[in-house]
């Protein structure tokens, strides 16, 4: 079992097992100063390193709700990528189906499909070669993720192809 499996036992005998989905919760700084800036560059139509607003309608309260992420450009097509695991955001995504990609004035609708495990991969490494050094530590990936750790990390990484 890995940190993120759970067990729930009673009188020694195993009822059931099951998947705690892994989410890093972001820290003060993070959350309240860093992306507040990069938010706020993206609605200027600034975008930082390729940076734009995710805008998803939340699975609850209807409420548009936004954060910034870093669409990745790959062979063609556009993803997004959850370097902190399984955020309100990806949550909202997978009940909505879609939402907006915003850069200053422009709002692009997009769909998305999420990825199975074994298609994730080659996109993580790209992701990490071009984030990662803002990233790696979401992720809990190392330097030079080999392609063991990279199949590791697609299990707990949430990632969505735009169509």
């Amino acid at each position: 079992m890995t940190a993120d499996d759970c067990k729930l036992t009673v009188l020694g005998i195993t009822l059931m097992e099951f998947h705690m989905p892994e989410y890093k919760k972001p820290g003060w700084v993070v959350k309240n100063v860093l992306n507040g800036a990069i938010a706020l560059a993206a609605k200027l139509g600034i975008s930082l390193s390729g940076a734009q607003v995710l805008a998803v309608q939340g699975r609850s309260s209807g409420a548009w709700r936004t954060t910034p992420v870093n669409p990745l450009t790959m062979d063609g097509a556009r993803y997004l990528v959850a370097p902190r695991g399984e955020t309100h955001w990806v949550r909202n995504l997978r009940a909505q189906g879609g939402g907006e990609l915003r850069l200053g004035r422009k709002r692009d609708a997009i769909v998305v499909t999420e990825l199975v495990e074994a298609e994730k991969p080659p996109i993580l490494k790209a992701y990490l070669d071009r984030w990662g050094g803002i990233t790696r530590t979401h992720f809990g990936a190392s330097a030079s993720p080999d392609q063991a750790e990279l199949e590791r990390l697609a299990g707990r990484s949430p990632v969505f192809r735009i169509r």
